[in-house]
């Protein structure tokens, strides 16, 4: 089963509240109250395990009483747990908990992938110029090694749930995020197609000749877009369901990174159909991933709250 363990720090004044509040959702279990234990900040610390699918309820109610300017509220997964209680709970509470959102969750998580770091930026110019190289040399081996590498699903993803969530400081920070990244990649890119043709390492010809393993990077169809769109779908239902493995076969299956990296290898050489070709592509690849991790994530509200209103009235209130 999927669980979620809350740690709280609250102030003596509100733990009863607290307590009243967990003790009549029947999400949660395990429920442990500690008064005075709390040390930074003061207070009383309050732990309980929920049921994944009733979670984003449970820590409404929580932030809607302070707890996050007066006190703490701190989730971790629980990886296993053997309890009678949880399984009658997740029994209990509609849904499935490998299909439910923990938005709060979801929102923290793919807010730190909007941050503009060193190590973004390293990873995205690193991704690019290997794809570039993968271009050049048509190894399908090395643009799929480009593709994990490259970091810019996280941003993409954050774009989706501000949107969603309509948080404009989120979408501005995932917006950045990629334009800044691309760019960077891009322009590294074209310096070192420079620097590896003037070493006698790579030439124009490469580029130019028969590249049947990778050429569908610059020549972008429908099907391009059906990929994207699937992609998209895969990437965000990973990201909810917290199942890794598959969010790494999201990113071998997205074309954004290796159509950068060409159009880049384009740019150092000046041939400008591919350039554009390769630009045309990435826009497709991106369009489509927002656009079908936004219509995910409204199926799973609509779901969600079709869930919420089985719940029982005393869950609720």
């Amino acid at each position: 089963m999927d669980m979620l363990h809350v740690r709280v720090l609250a102030p003596p004044a509100s733990t009863a509240t607290i307590e009243a509040l967990l003790c009549d959702d029947e999400a949660v279990i395990h429920l442990v109250v500690l008064p005075g234990a709390a040390r930074s900040p003061a207070g009383d610390l309050v732990e309980f395990d929920v049921v994944r699918e009733g979670a984003t309820a449970v820590l409404d109610r929580l932030r809607s009483l302070g707890l996050e300017r007066d006190g703490a509220i701190v989730m971790e997964h629980v990886d296993a747990a053997l309890s009678q209680s949880a399984r009658r709970a997740a029994n209990r509470v509609p849904g499935l908990g490998v299909d439910a959102v923990v938005w709060h969750e979801l929102e923290e998580k793919t807010g730190e992938e909007t941050r503009l770091s060193w190590s973004y930026l390293v990873f995205m110019i690193v991704a690019t110029v290997i794809a570039s190289i993968g271009v050049l040399l048509d190894q399908p081996i090395l643009i799929v090694g480009a593709m994990v590498v490259g970091p810019e699903f996280g941003p993409l993803a954050a774009l989706c749930v501000g949107l969603v969530r309509r948080r404009p400081r989120l979408v501005g920070r995932s917006a950045t995020a990629l334009l800044v990244g691309f760019a960077v990649g891009m322009a590294v890119t074209v310096v070192t197609t420079w620097l590896l043709t003037a070493a006698g390492l790579v030439d124009e010809s490469m580029l130019l000749a028969k590249r049947p393993l990778t050429d569908f990077i610059w020549r972008p169809d429908a099907l391009s877009w059906v990929v994207g769109f699937l992609a998209g779908i895969a990437g965000m239902l990973s990201l909810t369901s917290a199942k890794a493995g598959t969010l790494v076969g999201v990113l071998i299956s997205v074309t954004t990174v290796p159509a950068a990296a060409n159009a880049a290898v384009a740019i150092a050489y000046g041939v400008a159909n591919e350039a554009v070709g390769s630009t045309v592509q990435l826009g497709i690849n991106l369009a489509a991933i927002v656009l079908a991790g936004v219509l995910t994530l409204l199926t799973q509200i609509a779901l969600g709250r079709r869930a919420e209103r089985r719940r029982p009235d005393r869950a609720r209130t």
